[in-house]
């Protein structure tokens, strides 16, 4: 970072002094000397829990007719609700993601190119949650995971709100030896989110033991063992899901600050 000019002491000491602030939110050492990213100042994470609330689950297929725009829409519905009286009792702006629902995959969207193999997506610059109606993620499923997958990018939308988003793109556009690392706990924190949120309407879902066991499985599988690490491994994703699920809290989802065997 370049400092003032030395010759003024005064706003040689204010640059000194902001260099200080953002280095202490942005990085901690630890004592091996691997820099950890630090959690950014997220006001989401001392909000306190998710109240418990009620979410009508539609079907994605009713008597052999797709529902899956419909399915989705009132899935979002729930999480507009739930988050947005939460945001409102710790006094946190809030506003709506925009939507958008696609009958197939497109080249491009929100002046992008659609990400290869992604069940949904969101556009950062364009706060728009982007939904494939097609594809394995969601075509005649009738397990938690298209639920799961809705509340995972409505996670990164929490995360753009709150600057979580911000303070994560400046790291990892400064520390480039861990940036995929620093993607990887971006992601699972928005994992850990969703978790959050189901945790919340749990009990209003019509939903047996073995769905639940059925949607750990599907995270578990979901996970990305190779070479190109984006999301953490699958145990990694399923740990961060249930620990937002159990604590029904962000207070829960501080990926930024947990060892790099939890982000792996």
């Amino acid at each position: 970072m370049r400092l003032l000019p030395s010759g003024v002491a005064s706003r040689r000491s204010a640059a000194l002094t902001r260099w200080v602030l953002l280095v202490t939110v942005c990085l901690t050492v630890l004592p091996s000397g691997v820099a950890r990213a630090a959690a950014p100042k997220n006001p989401l994470l001392s909000s306190g829990r998710l109240a418990v609330t009620s979410c009508h689950e539609p079907p994605i297929v009713d008597r052999g007719v797709p529902l899956m725009r419909e399915y989705l829409t009132a899935a979002l519905g729930c999480l507009n609700t739930s988050w947005s009286a939460h945001f409102a009792r710790a006094k946190l702006k809030f506003r709506k993601p925009t939507v958008r629902f696609y009958e197939e995959p497109d080249r491009r969207v929100c002046g992008v190119r659609w990400p290869a193999n992604a069940d949904a997506f969101y556009c950062t610059e364009r706060a728009t949650l982007v939904f494939p109606l097609t594809g394995y993620w969601i075509e005649g499923r009738t397990d938690l995971y298209p639920l799961k997958v809705a509340a995972h990018e409505y996670g990164h939308h929490l995360q753009s709100l709150t600057g979580v988003r911000a303070g994560y793109e400046a790291r990892a556009r400064s520390d480039r030896a861990h940036r995929a690392e620093l993607g990887r706990r971006y992601e699972l924190q928005a994992d850990c989110l969703a978790g959050v949120f189901l945790g919340s309407v749990r009990a209003s879902l019509p939903r047996t033991g073995q769905d639940w066991e059925a949607l750990s499985g599907a995270l578990r599988a979901g996970g990305d063992e190779g070479d190109h690490r984006t999301h953490g491994t699958g145990a990694n994703r399923l740990r961060w899901f249930e620990r937002g699920l159990r604590a029904v809290s962000p207070a829960a989802c501080d990926t930024w600050t947990a060892p790099a065997s939890r982000v792996s």
